[in-house]
């Protein structure tokens, strides 16, 4: 009797341990990383340059460093999303030339359609600060994910364009890109010209 106890009770386990396993294995999507976001706050842009904004405290601002880099040209860094906001300013002269960098920036933002599901385009018009440009949103996976352009039609042209270091993969910034958006709609609504 003891014996068939024992031959019996580890082939019970045994049973019951392959029973109770499942076949049915599927992986797990691949995760991404929580992303805090910080609390929305403000700082004035206030260097000698002819231009003013409002620009999150969260990000830096620091002087463009790069080989073909002018004079009041300035990259938003936000370190925390590996992002940059690239600011240009050039002085207009000619009515030629502000027609040349209107068409620069639509191709410059249309270049993305390869890979774009979507551009979205905006008219910025504020009269009473004669601050007018348009704002390209461009959806999918793109280099750049925000681009716009303000000028007073007359002598100043000013350009912005979002760019993350990393490859792009829309799903995965999404969330950042929208709240960045809401940072560059600050900067645009607060933007003024000094003279």
């Amino acid at each position: 009797m003891k014996l068939k106890s024992f031959v019996f009770l580890p082939f019970m386990l045994l049973l019951c341990f392959s029973a109770c396993q499942n076949n049915d294995y599927s992986p797990k999507p691949k995760g991404y990383y929580r992303i805090e976001f910080p609390r929305k706050a403000y700082a004035a842009f206030s260097k000698p340059v002819p231009y003013q904004f409002q620009y999150p405290v969260y990000a830096t601002i620091e002087q463009d460093q790069s080989r073909d880099a002018r004079a009041n040209w300035y990259n938003l860094h936000f370190k925390q999303f590996n992002g940059y906001l690239h600011l240009t300013y050039y002085d207009v002269s000619a009515k030629g030339e502000y027609d040349q960098m209107v068409e620069d920036a639509r191709k410059l933002a249309f270049k993305h359609t390869i890979k774009a599901s979507a551009i979205d385009q905006r008219i910025i018009n504020y009269p009473q600060q004669k601050v007018y440009g348009i704002y390209y949103a461009i959806e999918g996976n793109t280099a750049s994910s925000v681009q716009f352009f303000l000028t007073d039609s007359a002598k100043h042209y000013f350009r912005g364009a979002l760019y993350f270091n990393e490859r792009p993969q829309y799903d995965s910034i999404a969330p950042v890109v929208k709240f960045i958006k809401t940072d560059i709609d600050t900067l645009i609504s607060t933007f003024r010209w000094k003279n």
